[in-house]
């Protein structure tokens, strides 16, 4: 934005010139409010704070500063123009309309209907755009190469979407929004090694043209100040950079490169994140954090505008944690985003997974319908793949496959869900009939697999060798970056080993684990690892369900050593199972121990207690009414608790 500013000459005037000329927005807006508060409310003090706020895109400021002025001014179209914008850049797209409708002067036309165009952009009232951006096409504004580059994608036409940015990249040069949206046409094309390159460009340039911008430094474990939200930055597209490139590492299930690409951004405070970022906050440390996740999504879906995909990763992540009383609230209390945010395919899922709390045989008949429609459209895409493979034509191969491939990742979960229904039930005779059926679809495919090991484990020794055919591909698939599966994968298949007498493969599997962990450490001392020790946690539970606990106690607290980074709340759960039912029986006498043993399990009480007394005990359930209370929500206070139920045993 350009203004003209006529403040009286004085030494305030030319600090506050002298802050906006060096970049420091915050400080002239601190002096701008201390003259307005002293009855300063100048024409010249509200639009320079306007124009601060702008800058600094607090824009609900801004746009209360230019109310004012388009009240005071009512002839200045200009303020109007810009309180439009701050009301836009709010999210409040109908009182920006209204606005944007009562400029009169000719000088603002093309700006107006720009803001127009953008307007029904986000509405996703494409029809309406395309009209305001034909409008403003007599304009031979170069930037309409891009508004028209945007409705093609977003009416999903990726690939022409992605000529059109190309054709304004060659008009307009090397800018970093356009790049960006480059990147973000290969992403959707998942064309990720293409889009990372881009992605790469807008970092380097970032980083040589704005050193103050810090990136890198968090990760790197510096501390630095907030850069705020700045018009630098924004125009930097770093943010939108790191975001993406996170987005596409959490594609490709390489969780710590996601994790480092919004660290790696340059540093904000929470209050001062955007809503995308806030998302793949959320997203990406829900495993560690899902309280907070939870918090940050709930905040989300209650502002003006949110990233599309928060609401059905929102109701996605209840029934994945097993919150279905939630979502069921979430979809009645916010019907208006219901039909807007999630497909028909994932309105129906959602809503057998809630019946299969309460009915689960209508719930199975439900994914059955949904599992018989995904089948035949399997079916027909199975045939045009053939089809295509015929005329031995590379594109429409490469459609036709990734089509076939979008649908199953569809099926996959239906599936599951049935299969889900039979385990809650034990019945995995039942779900290896399911599975059966679905060969010829998901016999390739790792979850498939996965779940058909699961099934197979369950059923005890007859069926541990026919597991290891299933554990085994998964993680040689991954064995040179072995800390990438899933650590229970591991362990069953450790466990499958021991119960066919294959010790030996057992413990070089271990060992394996061991040095990945050593050189991870090595590399980040400060990063907690769990996969060796929920291995030993599984082995030490079999060992107290097969009645030997001496030996399975034994491993169980082996596991949780050094505590300071093997002590968690996921761990902590399954090791204090294993002592309840060690105590459970002990108090009915079926299980007698020695003294010394005893007392070896009294010293690893109290080091859980010493090291756990910032460890939560229990994951807490997102807007739980009736929270627990801090202090008895720690390892610390179960581990204590342990202790006494022990010593009231042995006095017994």
């Amino acid at each position: 934005m350009s203004m003209r500013y006529d403040l009286k000459e004085g030494e305030a005037t030319h600090r506050i010139y002298s802050l906006i000329r060096d970049g420091k927005f915050r400080d002239a807006v601190d002096i701008l409010n201390y003259q307005i508060s002293i009855n300063n409310k100048s024409r010249a003090a509200l639009s320079l704070l306007a124009y601060c706020y702008y800058y600094l895109q607090d824009y609900v400021n801004a746009s209360d500063c230019y109310e004012q002025l388009s009240v005071l001014y009512p002839d200045q179209d200009q303020y109007k123009l810009y309180y439009a914008q701050s009301l836009y850049k709010c999210g409040l797209n109908v009182e920006a309309m209204r606005v944007a409708s009562q400029i009169e002067s000719q000088n603002y036309l093309n700006q107006v209907v720009k803001l127009q165009a953008a307007v029904k952009y986000a509405e996703d009232d494409i029809k309406g755009c395309m009209e305001f951006v034909d409008r403003s096409s007599a304009t031979d504004d170069p930037g309409i190469e891009i508004n028209k580059a945007c409705i093609l994608f977003k009416e999903n036409k990726v690939e022409a979407a992605l000529e059109r940015f190309k054709k304004a990249q060659q008009i307009l040069g090397q800018r970093p929004d356009i790049s960006y949206n480059i990147a973000v046409c290969y992403y959707r094309l998942k064309q990720y090694d293409v889009s990372l390159k881009n992605i790469a460009d807008i970092i380097e340039k970032g980083i040589k043209e704005h050193p103050e911008l810090s990136v890198g430094m968090q990760t790197d474990g510096i501390e630095v100040a907030s850069v705020g939200n700045t018009l630098v930055l924004h125009e930097s597209c770093l943010v939108e950079a790191f975001n993406l490139k996170a987005a596409i590492q959490f594609n490709l299930k390489n969780m710590n490169n996601a994790r480092e690409a919004l660290t790696d951004m340059p540093p904000r405070t929470e209050a001062e994140l955007d809503p995308i970022t806030l998302h793949n906050l959320a997203i990406m440390n829900m495993e560690e954090e899902p309280s907070s996740g939870f918090e940050k999504l709930q905040f989300l879906i209650q502002q003006n505008s949110f990233p599309f995909e928060t609401f059905a990763n929102l109701c996605f992540l209840y029934v994945k944690y097993g919150f279905y009383s939630l979502v069921a609230d979430v979809l009645a209390e916010n019907s208006h985003l219901t039909f807007k945010h999630l497909t028909p395919y994932e309105y129906e899922f959602l809503e057998a997974k809630i019946m299969q709390q309460t009915s689960p045989e209508e719930a199975y008949r439900k994914l059955e319908e949904m599992g018989v429609k995904q089948i035949d459209t399997l079916r027909k895409l199975t045939k045009d793949v053939a089809d295509v493979r015929k005329s031995s034509k590379e594109e429409p191969m490469k459609r036709a496959l990734q089509e076939y491939d979008e649908n199953l990742e569809k099926y996959i979960p239906i599936l599951m869900a049935q299969a889900s229904i039979y385990w809650d039930m034990q019945n995995y005779t039942a779900i290896e009939k399911i599975f059966r059926k679905t060969v010829e679809f998901c016999s390739d495919h790792d979850i498939w697999r996965l779940n058909v090991g699961h099934v197979l484990f369950m059923q005890d020794n007859n069926k541990y060798r026919d597991a290891i055919g299933f554990y085994e591909p998964i993680v040689k698939k991954h064995y040179d970056n072995i800390l990438n599966v899933s650590p229970i994968v591991l362990a069953n298949l450790c466990v499958t080993y021991i119960m066919t007498s294959l010790n030996e493969e057992a413990e070089e599997l271990m060992r394996k684990i061991e040095r990945e962990e050593d050189h991870a450490a090595m590399d980040n001392p400060e990063r907690k690892l769990y996969h060796l020790c929920i291995v030993n946690l599984v082995i030490g539970t079999l060992y107290c369900a097969k009645g030997n606990y001496e030996f399975g106690i034994s491993r169980v607290m082996k596991s949780l050593e050094p505590y300071q980074k093997k002590l968690g709340t996921d761990t902590w759960f399954y090791t204090k199972r294993c002592f309840l039912a060690l105590f459970e029986n002990m108090a009915k006498h079926l299980v007698l121990l020695k003294d010394s043993f005893v007392g070896e399990i009294i010293q690893f009480l109290t080091l859980c207690e010493t090291y756990g007394k910032d460890v939560k005990a229990n994951v807490e359930m997102p807007m739980d009414p009736q929270p627990m209370h801090p202090g008895r929500n720690t390892v610390a206070y179960e581990a204590r608790y342990l202790k006494w139920i022990l010593f009231e045993i042995i006095d017994y």
